[in-house]
């Protein structure tokens, strides 16, 4: 894991999956959009008794960041304290996640680098090289 100024830093899908596991405080936020968790699909955590919270960082179609996502997650945590793990496509937008929930007083706050399909090869292509999906970790397409 590395370590920043601004949030706790950057794990791999295989981190995040295993610190899910173990540790009954951490949670995951896919940071997506509505289309990608319909059609791309979603991480699956009932293997280990838990569910993905979603929330868009960016409202789709324009793509502006949501200017209540703080509000909207802390709403769907609840009470619930402990370590964050934020998802994406391919970690970008999870890291500013990351960033601004660390900003606003949570965490620590990790972001899952690579994101659920991973980055592009060499053919522009998402899901071969790394990511959620490349790890084999559970996911579930609707």
């Amino acid at each position: 894991m590395s370590q920043t100024g601004t949030y706790a830093g950057d794990v791999t899908p295989q981190n995040a999956w295993e610190a899910l596991v173990k540790d009954p405080a951490a949670r995951l936020i896919d940071v997506r959009t509505q289309p990608e968790w319909s059609f791309v699909g979603i991480p699956d955590l009932s293997p280990i008794g838990k569910k993905v919270v979603l929330t868009s960082w960016q409202a789709y179609p324009g793509m502006a960041v949501d200017p209540d996502f703080a509000g909207k997650v802390k709403a769907q945590l609840g009470n619930a304290k402990g370590p964050l793990y934020f998802l994406c496509r391919s970690g970008a937008r999870s890291r500013a996640a990351a960033i601004a929930m660390t900003e606003a007083g949570l965490g620590p706050c990790f972001n899952v680098s690579g994101g659920f399909e991973g980055d592009k090869d060499a053919s522009s292509h998402r899901g071969r090289a790394n990511g959620w999906k490349v790890a084999d970790l559970p996911w579930v397409q609707d």
